[in-house]
């Protein structure tokens, strides 16, 4: 029994210094964390400027997509809850309160000389979305979108639905003509004509899938708890016929976020945006696949689109701040931006001029 008691306190001496310094490092603060990286990235839609535009009317859409970082990027930099939600509605909102894109107040028209405006947003932690289709007296279609992802169990109402859940809501409700613009009644006489033009030449309504008015402004966005969101809002396709939606409303066809995956915001011909669903396939291919942002944004874009013959553009972002921004050739120019907290400074480019540190 003496052996043992003494066997035991020469193994009780020997564990005291171990001892003494694991209390010495549990008394250490934690080392700081490194701050997470903060990422916007939005777009204003390919192929809804000419191919050659005044040295005025780069200048301000320059302006508009600076504006829409630094609000958007405002917001991220307050660090609350939601805070790449709310980047995303900041910097959206901006594009759809300027008549220059195809969103809100620069809506292209109907066949019928009518706006019907679509809009989505989901965030990357738990999935919810909320969308918007159809809505003809919503200022801020984005908004609109954001209240349905958070005070309805649903997550896409349409036409007069919608407009009586945002009248609901309070939010910012205009008369049509809010909406109306002399640049894009003058795009819609252009396209009745050419769809005139064909019809007596038996060309029949495939003119109409290839106005090139596609102009889409959305964005994609991390904060600093790693949380991910996207966003998408447009007007549609000019001379459209009443009632199409496009893919900007539809969950994983124009808009998808996913914290394990990327987020993604898309602008292009929606009809083939929905069928490929692409804004899921690029994501499923980050998440499943294990390729970087660019490569399955160049996939999915520059050869599937591309092969399919359909023009179009993406912005993609992953949880680690990687980010891309994509067109096609059949697009030939995008409307772009970013601003991370890398310098907080607000990069864009129009057309298919280079942007400033491209990614």
């Amino acid at each position: 029994m003496w052996v043992h008691k003494r066997f035991l306190l020469l193994i009780l001496a020997a564990s005291l210094p171990l001892l003494a310094w694991m209390l010495a490092v549990a008394e250490q603060p934690a080392p700081a964390q490194p701050a997470r990286k903060l990422v916007l990235v939005i777009h204003g839609g390919e192929g809804d400027l000419p191919a050659k535009v005044s040295p005025e009317l780069e200048k301000k859409h320059k302006e508009v997509l600076e504006e829409a970082l630094r609000q958007g990027y405002a917001r991220l930099k307050q660090g609350k809850k939601d805070a790449s939600l709310d980047a995303i509605e900041a910097a959206i909102r901006v594009m759809e309160d300027s008549p220059l894109f195809n969103a809100g107040k620069g809506a292209v028209f109907t066949h019928d000389g009518r706006h019907e405006l679509d809009a989505s947003i989901m965030e990357g932690k738990t999935k919810k979305a909320g969308a918007v289709a159809g809505v003809t007296i919503v200022r801020n279609p984005i908004t609109a979108a954001r209240a349905v992802m958070e005070h309805s169990p649903h997550v896409l109402l349409v036409g007069r639905g919608a407009e009586l859940f945002a009248i609901k809501r309070k939010l910012d409700i205009v008369h049509p003509d809010y909406f109306w613009t002399e640049q894009r009644w003058r795009e819609l006489q252009e396209a009745l004509k050419k769809e005139e033009k064909a019809r007596k030449e038996g060309a029949g309504a495939a003119v109409s899938g290839h106005l090139r008015h596609f102009g889409t402004v959305g964005a994609v966005a991390l904060d600093r708890d790693g949380n991910l969101a996207a966003g998408t809002s447009t007007g549609g396709m000019t001379n459209k016929w009443s009632g199409r939606i496009g893919d900007s409303p539809i969950i994983g066809a124009g808009t998808y976020a996913d914290n394990e995956g990327c987020a993604v915001s898309c602008t292009g011909w929606g009809e083939y945006f929905i069928r490929y669903a692409v804004a899921h396939d690029i994501t499923a291919r980050v998440k499943y696949g294990r390729r970087s942002v660019k490569e399955a944004a160049e996939t999915v874009i520059n050869e599937q689109l591309q092969q399919a013959g359909a023009e179009g553009g993406a912005i993609v972002l992953g949880p680690k701040g990687d980010f891309h921004i994509v067109y096609n050739r059949l697009a030939g120019q995008m409307s772009r931006g970013y601003i991370t907290s890398d310098d907080g400074k607000p990069y864009v480019a129009i057309l298919d001029k280079p942007l400033p540190k491209d990614k």
